[in-house]
């Protein structure tokens, strides 16, 4: 698979995205908690831009007790709902929430590397100047 840099790790803080189009695939760059993971913009259900739906997590039931129900919220930051229809997937694997054996979003591997990059400018007086920077690579 080839490496595409498309942004350093600045440009997306966490719980924030980034859209892409790599090879005319239009793909969305997540940051959950410091790492980052690449989806499919397109919801399986009906071809939705899934990355412009919300970000946020999931309540699940633990069970019932005489005191009620024992409910927790878990996964928070980690699931993609569909703008359209509400269908969630995981960030992290691309799965759905409801059906994850039959039902995902393409997911692309994601690697940050560090960078050394001397910039010099031979036109004018110069100084020499190291950026150092780690680079979000989606591999496509």
């Amino acid at each position: 698979m080839k490496k595409h840099i498309v942004a350093t790790v600045e440009e997306i803080p966490a719980g924030e995205k980034k859209f892409i189009s790599v090879n005319g695939k239009s793909i969305c760059v997540f940051n959950v908690n410091g790492e980052f993971y690449a989806l499919r913009n397109s919801c399986p259900h009906q071809g939705a831009e899934l990355c412009k739906g919300s970000v946020g997590g999931m309540t699940v039931y633990n069970g019932s007790s005489s005191e009620g129900f024992d409910v927790s919220f878990v996964k928070k930051g980690e699931v993609l709902r569909c703008p359209w229809h509400g269908w969630e997937f995981d960030i992290k694997t691309g799965k759905s929430i409801v059906d994850p054996k039959r039902c995902l979003v393409k997911s692309y591997d994601v690697t940050v590397e560090e960078s050394d990059v001397e910039m010099i400018n031979a036109q004018v007086e110069t100084y020499l100047v190291t950026i150092k920077s780690n680079y979000v690579l989606v591999h496509v």
